[in-house]
């Protein structure tokens, strides 16, 4: 998707200001009709405040084609039959072209479980969440009322045209749609910051197999040279931090037992804000470990 500055949309002629910003919303070029005659916008964020008051203050039956608009998550004839760019990378960024039976079994359960009581999809920013958190939502919001869940789907199609806008507009001012990852390792033998240590993160999973998300050494200063997670959301779930510190102290001549107290150090932790910022610090020696929630 290319990107163009908030100042040429405010320039632009209305077709192709509706051109650029079709799709947004998915499947819903009345939106960006709407924001054409709105303009000039003095920033994104009143670019996507207008966005939404336009959604909320649609006729009942108008909100509701926009909310049948979006796909199933993860349904295979939909995906064969092709989404939108957009859809696919959203889909695909969780893991959802890529499930194992059990997952595939689970989200056709509550995709038509929620379908039959709702008579409209689910939706879901599915770049703020993990399979599994995916699947726990559904459980959830299928216990809550039409009127609720209405609300709901509007609430999200909020999160996901905010992250499509962070993605195509280039303004100075941002949405507030990104969390970040971070570690640093400590040496408290040495009494100093661990260099050179590898470190994989992993995303855990229930019914299908885990992901690794990244895979890095820390630096002279202990900490990695990009966030482990960064200019995206975290995407809400559960993780494991490897950290290998048997080769780290191995190579440093520290004497330890053979083989070392300590080899592979994981560290299990939850993401729950995804716009947060998560800080998980490893401090060390050949014997023993701590970690904490930082900032």
């Amino acid at each position: 998707m290319p990107q163009i500055s908030l100042a040429d949309l405010n320039a632009a002629g209305k077709a192709d200001f509706v051109a650029a910003l079709a799709n947004v919303v998915e499947h819903s070029p009345w939106t960006a009709e709407k924001l054409a005659e709105q303009r000039p916008f003095a920033g994104i964020v009143q670019l996507h405040t207008a966005l939404m008051a336009a959604i909320q203050s649609a006729e009942p039956d108008v909100q509701l084609a926009l909310i049948r608009a979006h796909p199933d998550l993860a349904n295979k004839t939909q995906r064969a039959a092709g989404l939108t760019a957009e859809s696919a990378d959203e889909q695909n960024s969780a893991g959802l072209d890529r499930l194992s039976d059990a997952e595939y079994a689970a989200f056709e359960r509550v995709n038509n479980a929620y379908r039959e009581k709702f008579g409209f999809p689910y939706i879901v920013c599915v770049r703020r969440h993990t399979r599994d958190s995916i699947l726990h939502d559904f459980e959830t919001r299928l216990r809550n009322i039409a009127k609720t869940e209405t609300r709901r789907a509007i609430e999200e199609i909020g999160r996901i045209s905010a992250l499509r806008l962070d993605q195509l507009v280039i303004a100075e001012d941002r949405l507030k749609v990104h969390g970040r990852l971070s570690t640093h390792v400590l040496d408290n033998h040495a009494g100093k910051p661990a260099p050179g240590i590898a470190l994989e993160l992993v995303e855990l999973a229930k019914l299908g197999e885990d992901r690794v998300i990244a895979r890095a050494a820390t630096n002279a200063d202990g900490r990695t040279d990009q966030p482990l997670i960064g200019g995206r959301p975290l995407p809400i779930g559960r993780y494991e931090l490897k950290f290998s510190i048997g080769k780290y102290y191995a190579e440093r001549g520290v004497q330890t037992p053979d083989p070392p107290f300590l080899d592979e150090i994981p560290l299990r932790f939850a993401i729950s804000e995804p716009e947060g910022h998560y800080h998980v610090p490893l401090l060390v020696t050949p014997w023993s470990y701590a970690t904490y929630r930082g900032s």
